[in-house]
């Protein structure tokens, strides 16, 4: 008789269906890591082969455990992406603690059919949870596929956030430098060998230039064509001026929209109000509700700070509540929102508002991957060296054509989109931020977190401790967070473990 469906080993891994939000990183502080592919992936039906049957497997090292609940437990690690074992799975996977050939595992200890065995022992090596004695490599790949291109169109705004970096003058980008920033940019991803272009229209507010972006991405859409490279396009807005005029020009455009979201009313309003200090939350919720009503899915970018912390549960549950993707950004101090002191992540603050954020979650689970979405640059779905692709593979144009390896530093230009490969400048650059690997951070390279924090947003580090070489500021609330974030993806797969949906093994 065959066991109980309850005692056979299950595992559960989000390969190939990792869902980070377009609006992670859009806000306030660079290109993530989610691009990032450090690790080469398996196919779930990729057979053993015979020579692999007489070779000794071992547990992966440096991988941790981390119990769910009574019957699961999710296991971490920097060879592997997360995966929720139950407890027979987790038993078969202790069985190589000690080195075992592929067939030597004694059946009599699982009570199941050699082939559920087997299969089973290969799920565990395609999952990368076992692999050849001595031969366990952690090389990351730190080249992504993807360039990406801040374009900055407009500096007019009609709001006046208060945790806003730019000054709000009246220019914007003409046609022609619009033109030239993204010849310039898929000239870079030519000559670095990038497959793909990711371009973000961004201000300002963006969609007070929509004829523009419709104009550049059109441009854009023809030199990929060109190219044969893949173009990807995202406007980043704060939602008021959203019609379904705007959404029908996106989707024609296959253009995505993120919408900036700090709470329910006046926690959204106490940051993001109009220059007569007006709060902008009706509309920018009608904005959403537009784009819904018309068939597109905002991305949702939420920026933390010592204002909104108290509201973001409420904030969360109506997010979830309309299924939206979206993403928790800790605020940037700058020089211009250094005055408002309360804008501060006070860590107690911070941790309990972002707890109270994952209960609402805990309770709410989406069906999409939490593990790029909810602390910050921390991209958890696998181990990374840098914290952004500032420096190394993200270009941002100003209005005048000029470049800088950050927008959150648009004034400190190092290249110019009429040179033949601004990338190469950009990574050269040596007089601004520095965007360190994590094994040269101090307080950094012990850190069981370290290669999926990277030590946090460079610019944040150096601005409070004059170093880019040092952990970050945040690191307590990022050692606090991250256990429960693992522990909401490690609970939604659980939630969502149906085989038809999710690359599973069910024995």
């Amino acid at each position: 008789m065959r066991n109980k469906k309850s005692d056979r080993p299950q595992i559960l891994v989000s390969l190939n269906s990792t869902y980070v939000p377009t609006g992670q990183c859009d806000c306030d502080g660079g290109d993530c890591a989610c691009d990032l592919s450090p690790l080469t992936e398996l196919s779930s039906d990729m057979p053993l082969s015979l020579g692999m049957l007489e070779t000794e497997f071992v547990r992966v090292p440096n991988s941790q455990i981390m119990n769910l609940d009574n019957t699961y437990s999710i296991c971490y690690g920097i060879y592997h992406q997360a995966a929720v074992l139950n407890k027979s799975a987790l038993d078969l996977l202790d069985k190589f603690t000690i080195p075992h050939k592929l067939d030597d595992i004694p059946i009599e200890d699982f009570h199941l059919e050699l082939t559920d065995l087997q299969t089973a022992i290969r799920e565990l090596y395609q999952a990368r949870l076992i692999v050849p004695k001595n031969n366990c490599s952690f090389n990351l790949n730190e080249i992504p596929e993807t360039l990406t291109a801040w374009l900055h169109i407009t500096d007019r705004c009609n709001l006046r956030c208060d945790y806003c970096y730019l000054p709000h003058l009246a220019k914007d980008m003409s046609i022609d430098i619009g033109r030239t920033a993204i010849e310039s940019t898929f000239r870079s991803a030519k000559l670095n060998n990038y497959r793909r272009v990711k371009l973000k229209y961004a201000g300002g507010e963006a969609l007070l230039c929509s004829p523009l972006i419709k104009d550049l991405h059109l441009y854009a859409q023809s030199l990929s064509k060109q190219t044969d490279i893949i173009l990807d396009g995202v406007v980043l807005s704060n939602g008021i001026l959203i019609t379904s005029e705007i959404i029908e020009m996106l989707q024609t455009l296959n253009l995505r929209l993120m919408i900036s979201l700090d709470g329910l009313a006046n926690f959204h309003n106490i940051q993001r109000s109009y220059a007569g200090k007006k709060g902008s939350f009706p509309d920018v919720e009608r904005g959403i509700k537009i784009a819904l009503e018309n068939g597109l899915i905002p991305d949702i970018s939420i920026t933390v700070t010592g204002r909104n912390a108290e509201g973001l549960p409420d904030v969360l549950e109506w997010i979830l509540e309309y299924n939206l993707p979206f993403s928790l950004n800790f605020y940037r101090e700058n020089e211009l929102s250094a005055s408002y002191e309360d804008l501060q992540l006070e860590e107690s603050r911070v941790i309990e508002g972002m707890l109270a954020a994952f209960k609402v979650i805990e309770f709410k689970l989406p069906n999409r991957s939490l593990l790029g979405s909810l602390i910050d640059r921390a991209n958890l779905s696998s181990p990374h060296k840098r914290t952004c692709g500032v420096g190394q593979s993200y270009l941002v144009f100003d209005y005048k054509g000029e470049i800088a390896k950050c927008q959150m530093q648009l004034h400190k230009t190092v290249s110019s989109a009429n040179i033949h490969d601004p990338l190469t400048v950009v990574r050269q650059d040596k007089a601004g931020i520095q965007n360190l690997a994590i094994e040269e951070k101090e307080g950094c390279r012990t850190c069981e977190w370290r290669y999926w924090c990277t030590g946090g947003c460079p610019l944040a580090t150096f601005k409070a401790t004059g170093r880019y070489d040092i952990q970050s500021p945040n690191c307590n609330i990022y050692k606090v967070l991250y256990p429960e974030a693992l522990r909401l993806e490690g609970l939604r797969l659980i939630k969502y473990s149906d085989p038809s949906k999710l690359p599973t093994l069910t024995l």
